[in-house]
C-alpha cells in the first residue's frame, strides 16, 4: 500500500509540475534559442513557439483529460497556426503535423464539443499532411528515385521516421473510426498509409538502390564510419589507457578505418536526394546518428509487427458510430442496467446501455456503454470489477488477472464523479458487477 500511495502522489506531482511548466511557457512566451544563443548554430527554432504550446496542450489533455487544455486547443487553434499551416514535414522543430493529428483523434472521439468547427480545421490539415506523404495531395513531399521521403540534406532520416510514425498512427485512427483518408486525388484506404510507412522502413533497412542499411549493425552493408565520438574511439575494454578529448579528436576522429565501437541500432542521417551516400566520419549530414531518428522508428516497428489487421487507438468515448443499417438486426438485445451485486444501497451505481449496432460480414455487432458513478461522499479507490460473458474488446479499464480496475491514467474516482467504459461484441450485454472497493 505505501508503494501504491507513493506512486499515486508521484503522478500528482508530475502532473502538477507539467501544468505549472505549461503555464510558465504560455505566460512568458519566446524562443528558447533567443536566450541560449549558442543553440542557434545547431538547433535553431525556425517555427517559433506556437506549435510547441499547442503540442503541449494536446498531450496534457491526452494525459489528464483536463478540459482546460482542450479549450486551449479550441480557442488558440486559428491564431497560433494549428489550423492554418498545411504541413509536409514533422520533426523536433516543426510540430504542427503532430498537433493536427492528435487533435483529429480528439474529434474522432467525439470530444470536441463546442470546438468541433475548429477541430475539423485541424483535421483537414492532418489529412493534407497524410495525403502529401502518399503522393495524393495538392502539394506532395519530395522523394528520392528509390522512393525515400526527402526533406533536407542534413539528417533527412529524422523526417522519414517521424512522418512514417504519424502515418501508422493516423492509419489506425481511420481504421478505428471506419473512415477513409480524403485526398485531392480521391478517398484512400487507411492501409495505404501503413503501406507507405512500411516502404520507408524497408528502404531504411536496406531495400534501396544501394542495398545499404542505414541502421548500424543491421544487415551486411551498413555505415562503418559513424559521426559519433564514442563509436569512433577504441573501447576501454580493449585499451584502458586514458584518451583526452583533443586526443580523441586528433587520433581517432580523423581515421579512415571502420569504427572500433559499433553503435548497434543507431539510425544515421541517410542518403541525399538521389539515393547517394558517402560513408565517411566527417560527413555529419549523412552519417550522424540521433535519438530523434530512432525514437519514432520503434513505434513504427511495433505497429508493423502487429500486422495489417488494424489496431483501435481510440479511447472509450472515442468508439466511432458506425454507418447506420437500413434494416434492424434480428433479435437485437435490449439495453439494460447491470444490477449492483453488493446491495441496493451500494455507493457505486452501474448503468449499462447499448448505444449503436451495425452489420459487418453477416454478423451484427453492438456497442455497449457502461457509466459507473461514485454516489458516496468519499473518494473511490482500489476498484475491482467482475465482467463475464464478454466476447470482444473493451476500452477504458485495466485488466488484472481475473478482474478489471481503473484505467492507467486514473487512480481514483472522486465523490459524485462518473467513469465511462465501452465494449463491442456480437452478443447480449455482458454481466458487470463490483467485486471490491475502498472509500477514503
Amino acid at each position: 500500500m505505501p508503494f501504491l500511495l507513493s506512486t499515486y502522489y508521484i503522478h500528482i506531482l508530475i502532473f502538477g509540475f507539467c501544468f505549472q511548466l505549461f503555464d510558465f511557457a504560455d505566460k512568458y512566451r519566446g524562443k528558447y534559442d533567443s536566450s541560449i544563443t549558442v543553440a542557434q548554430k545547431y538547433y535553431r527554432s525556425v517555427s517559433g513557439y506556437n506549435d510547441e504550446l499547442l503540442w503541449a496542450a494536446a498531450w496534457l489533455y491526452q494525459a489528464s483529460n483536463n478540459q482546460y487544455y482542450l479549450n486551449y486547443l479550441g480557442k488558440n487553434g486559428d491564431s497560433m497556426g494549428g489550423t492554418g499551416w498545411a504541413m509536409t514535414e514533422f520533426g523536433w522543430d516543426v510540430k504542427y503535423a503532430g498537433v493536427q493529428t492528435l487533435v483529429a483523434k480528439f474529434l474522432m472521439q467525439g470530444k470536441a464539443g463546442m470546438h468541433a468547427p475548429v477541430f475539423e480545421r485541424y483535421h483537414q490539415k492532418a489529412e493534407h499532411f497524410m495525403c502529401s506523404l502518399i503522393g495524393k495531395g495538392t502539394r506532395n513531399v519530395q522523394k528520392t528515385p528509390g522512393g525515400l521521403m526527402f526533406r533536407q540534406r542534413w539528417n533527412n532520416m529524422q523526417f522519414v521516421t517521424s512522418a512514417s510514425f504519424l502515418a501508422t498512427v493516423y492509419s489506425d485512427y481511420l481504421a478505428s473510426s471506419r473512415g477513409t483518408l480524403r485526398c485531392a486525388a480521391g478517398n484512400v484506404a487507411p492501409t495505404q498509409l501503413l503501406s507507405f510507412a512500411k516502404s520507408q522502413v524497408d528502404y531504411l533497412l536496406g531495400d534501396n538502390p544501394r542495398g545499404t542499411s542505414y541502421m548500424v549493425g543491421y544487415g551486411n552493408n551498413f555505415p562503418r564510419q559513424v559521426h559519433h565520438r564514442g563509436s569512433s574511439i577504441v573501447s576501454i575494454k580493449v585499451d584502458s589507457k586514458f584518451i583526452a578529448c583533443r586526443q580523441g579528436y586528433a587520433a581517432w576522429y580523423t581515421r579512415k578505418a571502420s569504427d572500433p565501437n559499433v553503435l548497434t541500432g543507431a539510425v544515421v542521417g541517410g542518403p541525399d536526394a538521389y539515393d547517394n551516400f558517402a560513408d565517411e566520419r566527417d560527413n555529419y549530414e549523412q552519417t550522424e546518428p540521433a535519438t530523434y531518428n530512432n525514437a519514432p522508428l520503434l513505434g513504427i516497428l511495433a505497429r508493423l509487427g502487429s500486422g495489417h489487421s488494424g489496431y483501435n487507438q481510440l479511447l472509450p468515448e472515442a468508439v466511432p458510430v458506425p454507418k447506420p443499417v437500413a434494416a434492424k438486426p434480428k433479435a437485437e438485445p435490449k439495453a439494460k442496467s447491470t444490477p449492483n451485486p453488493v446491495t441496493t444501497s451500494s455507493p457505486i451505481s452501474i448503468q449499462q446501455k447499448m448505444t449503436t449496432s451495425w452489420n459487418e460480414k453477416g454478423r451484427t455487432y453492438y456497442r455497449y456503454s457502461i457509466v459507473m458513478t461514485n454516489k458516496s461522499s468519499k473518494t473511490l479507490k482500489d476498484l475491482k470489477l467482475s465482467i463475464s460473458k464478454l466476447y470482444g474488446p473493451i476500452w477504458g479499464l485495466t485488466k488484472s488477472v481475473n478482474s478489471y480496475g481503473f484505467p492507467t491514467y486514473l487512480n481514483s474516482l472522486p465523490a459524485g464523479k462518473s467513469l465511462e467504459f465501452v465494449y463491442i461484441h456480437a452478443a447480449s450485454p455482458a454481466d458487470v458487477s463490483v467485486s471490491s472497493y475502498n472509500l477514503a
